[in-house]
């Protein structure tokens, strides 16, 4: 068996040494996860709407071994080059996301998708991963003499993406934006009344969006209230039940059967009925490892861009996965968010890996002169 030499100064070789394979293998195992996941909960819905049991199977396989290559590619990286790849990534981003509002298709309420023959592609899902980049490279750009300049900047583009997500709505992925986005403001330097003055604002940001949009204030009042159709909830609540310690068997689930989403933003609930509260803890692991074991690494990190970058790329990775994970079990109002890597869905699963990618690219360790 060979191995790869340590003064073999090739591209993949550097990569190898210096990447965090750690986080790559657990990024590995939710894509073989995803797989499996898929292999259990898509035919039953790909026959109820009279497309072939593989349908969703063979469309899942192509979008995890593209996420698998973004994931490697984009980790190849130099700093530079992973700073222009989330500007450019970010404006197209920026661009399609304002065009779901002319030619989206509305699906359940809302306007997140633009249809391309065979699919159909969510562009606030590569707003994630980009931002995250931008808003960190925009508030340490000239940090020693403009403390202040950058955030102002960084606040702007914020408010332009926040517009954007509240008028499709994505409360979700707002959600998730904002919170990547104070937290680097926070990190950043922001002291402790700006950081005060954002919360409130964040605050006043959802009672307007409650008052003022239909789509969320039904889905908070069916939740708080336990009125109107609870049906996709109270069916996955029921699955986890079924399912108990060690679930009741690959394939011998049901609740894929009744579920409309158990391939997409519920396929936590047929991984709890069919392979039981083990496996859970383990998907639910494997997502606190990587960020816990990403955020314990930046404690070592030196350079400022770094450190917000991809404390904004793992924050939104485990805010994301906790969304999906809470609102299946019923802890907060359903979001529409999938479970990264796991839940069906080329969009959700290219652009998270987008963001691994970014993340393991920027953690490697290299030469001071390869950073910039």
């Amino acid at each position: 068996m060979t191995t790869l030499s340590t003064t073999d100064n090739s591209l993949l070789d550097q990569w190898w040494r210096t990447v965090d394979r750690w986080t790559l293998g657990a990024v590995g195992m939710l894509i073989l996860l995803g797989f499996i996941m898929m292999q259990a909960a898509s035919p039953a819905v790909a026959e109820r709407i009279g497309s072939s049991r593989d349908m969703f199977i063979l469309k899942q396989v192509v979008f995890l071994t593209a996420a698998g290559s973004v994931t490697i590619g984009v980790s190849l990286l130099s700093h530079r080059n992973i700073r222009r790849l989330a500007i450019a990534g970010g404006i197209a981003a920026l661009i399609l996301t304002a065009a779901t509002m002319v030619v989206g298709m509305e699906i359940k309420g809302a306007r997140r998708w633009i249809s391309l023959p065979g699919m159909s592609v969510q562009p606030s899902e590569f707003l994630k991963p980009c931002f995250a980049v931008v808003a960190a490279w925009m508030i340490t750009y000239g940090q020693n003499r403009y403390p202040m300049r950058g955030m102002a900047v960084a606040s702007v583009v914020f408010a332009i993406v926040a517009v954007l997500l509240m008028r499709q709505p994505d409360v979700g992925m707002m959600v998730v934006i904002t919170a990547v986005f104070m937290i680097q403001l926070y990190i950043g330097g922001l002291h402790g009344v700006g950081v005060g003055v954002l919360v409130g604002a964040a605050g006043g940001a959802s009672v307007a969006a409650y008052k003022l949009s239909p789509h969320v204030q039904g889905r908070v009042e069916k939740f708080w209230k336990g009125s109107g159709d609870h049906y996709q909830v109270d069916t996955a609540m029921e699955a986890f039940g079924n399912g108990g310690l060690l679930g009741r068997g690959a394939g011998e689930g049901r609740v894929k059967d009744v579920l409309p989403d158990a391939h997409a933003d519920f396929v936590f609930a047929v991984t709890g009925e069919e392979f039981g509260m083990v496996l859970c803890l383990i998907v639910l692991a494997i997502f606190a490892f990587v960020v816990l074991r990403s955020l314990l690494r930046l404690l070592k990190e030196h350079d400022p861009f770094v450190v917000l970058a991809c404390t904004g790329l793992v924050v939104g990775f485990g805010l994301q996965a906790a969304v999906n994970m809470a609102s299946t079990m019923a802890l907060i109002p359903t979001k529409g968010m999938t479970l990264p890597f796991i839940s069906y869905g080329g969009s959700s699963a290219v652009a998270v890996a987008l963001g691994m990618g970014m993340l393991l690219g920027l953690t490697r360790g290299r030469q001071r002169d390869n950073r910039t």
